[in-house]
């Protein structure tokens, strides 16, 4: 089942893996398992999607949230705020993880190998355990390009890098956290042709927290483009959404986002509905696919999706759009 998810044509062939991906997880992860016990919810009264149990996200930091007796072979972790707990991802079968952003990354935005990555993630790097540092690397590694690679203290190099490979029509992707190509756009204004400029989020601290249409009419000046793209991903997850600059994500086809009430958190609202975001990653096959989020947002009716801020009192989340 695990890789018949990367072959989903349509809404009904994602339907009827869902479900039966709930049945595995209900069965073989205690933690998910009592979470649906505690709603009196059972498998054989489950026919549509909107009936399956969200798991709160806010379990993958007291819990080992497994559907696998297999062997942990990768233990992403969260930044986390000082004074909170990380969120743990055990990931039991890493080529499911691999599969997951390399298929997402073609969907997308074509061959890798078209690509030159260039990556500015300095406080991910200071780290270990992140997910998005990861699969960048392996990205970069897999573009086959010499320039490819990891830019964390020599922005100098990395500005005289993008204009080369910009001026010779190379595609080039730089991706980075907010407040690393902010200080590089003050450091270099930039006027780029063939390079698409992603934003991972995340001031992390270092700089105010911007709307998303500041930063991005920011960034924009900054580095002469038209469209600012984001990620969307998190510990939590093993798929990634995109935006290529519209304001709203779009989800690979095994995965799907819905909105659930904020006041009651077992009503999943219509699209066009602003609430809660519920996430359903099928690549989480070993852990949890089903995980309610500190996220708010709206779904639109083609299944792509707004981030427009996070519930009170919830950590900032590296991964993340910036807060509203």
């Amino acid at each position: 089942m695990e890789t018949s998810i990367f072959k989903i044509q349509n809404k009904q062939e994602f339907t009827a893996l869902s479900l039966a991906v709930f049945k595995h997880q209900f069965k073989n992860n205690k933690v998910y398992r009592s979470f649906c016990d505690l709603l009196f919810v059972h498998p054989s009264s489950i026919s549509t999607i909107e009936e399956i149990p969200f798991l709160p996200i806010q379990f993958f930091k007291s819990r080992d949230v497994l559907s696998s007796l297999a062997e942990v072979q990768e233990i992403f972790t969260s930044s986390g705020t000082t004074g909170s707990s990380a969120s743990k991802h055990l990931v039991t079968d890493i080529t499911l993880y691999k599969e997951s952003y390399l298929k997402g990354f073609s969907h997308f935005y074509g061959n890798i190998e078209k690509y030159t990555i260039l990556a500015l993630l300095p406080n991910y790097l200071e780290r270990e355990g992140s997910s998005l540092v990861f699969m960048v690397a392996d990205l970069i590694q897999k573009s086959k390009k010499p320039e490819s690679g990891f830019y964390l203290d020599n922005m100098q190099e990395l500005a005289k890098k993008l204009i080369e490979l910009d001026k010779i029509g190379q595609k080039t992707l730089l991706i980075g956290v907010s407040f690393a190509l902010l200080d590089l756009i003050e450091m270099q204004q930039f006027n780029l042709k063939n390079t698409i400029i992603m934003e991972t989020g995340g001031m992390k601290g270092r700089r105010k927290e911007l709307v998303r249409e500041e930063l991005h009419a920011i960034l924009k000046n900054g580095f002469g483009v038209t469209e600012i793209h984001s990620e969307y991903g998190m510990t939590e997850l093993l798929s990634q959404a995109y935006s290529k600059g519209n304001g709203t994500f779009d989800c690979p086809p095994w995965m799907r986002v819905v909105a659930r009430d904020t006041e009651d958190a077992l009503t999943i609202l219509p699209e066009g509905v602003s609430g809660g975001l519920n996430i359903i990653d099928l690549a989480n096959y070993n852990s949890c696919s089903f995980i309610a989020t500190q996220d708010l947002g709206k779904v639109h009716a083609n299944g792509a999706f707004e981030i427009m801020g996070r519930f009170d009192n919830s950590d900032i989340r590296g991964c993340n759009l910036m807060v509203l």
